[in-house]
């Protein structure tokens, strides 16, 4: 797996891997992941076409998801009392 970019973000971290003939966004919000793959092919424009994509509306939703993965696992967390 090849980095490709860093990407700035206020809220979470955004990498742009090249692997398999597939682009892989990774975002990180301290110890929660989410990662979207994309096959090249399907982008156009190259990496610039993946920039597109992470636009603001996207963005908002990914922070949506990691608002709702923290609170599924601290319940789960609490369900087990650990």
């Amino acid at each position: 797996m090849r980095t490709i970019a860093e990407l700035p973000h206020p809220d979470f971290k955004i990498t742009v891997f090249s692997m398999n003939q597939k682009f892989i966004i990774k975002f990180e919000q301290g110890t929660l992941e989410q990662v979207y793959k994309i096959p090249e092919i399907d982008v156009t424009d190259g990496v610039n076409g993946v920039f597109q994509l992470i636009d603001e509306v996207f963005s908002q939703s990914v922070s949506a998801q990691f608002t709702e993965m923290r609170r599924a696992f601290n319940d789960a967390y609490k369900r087990h009392e650990y």
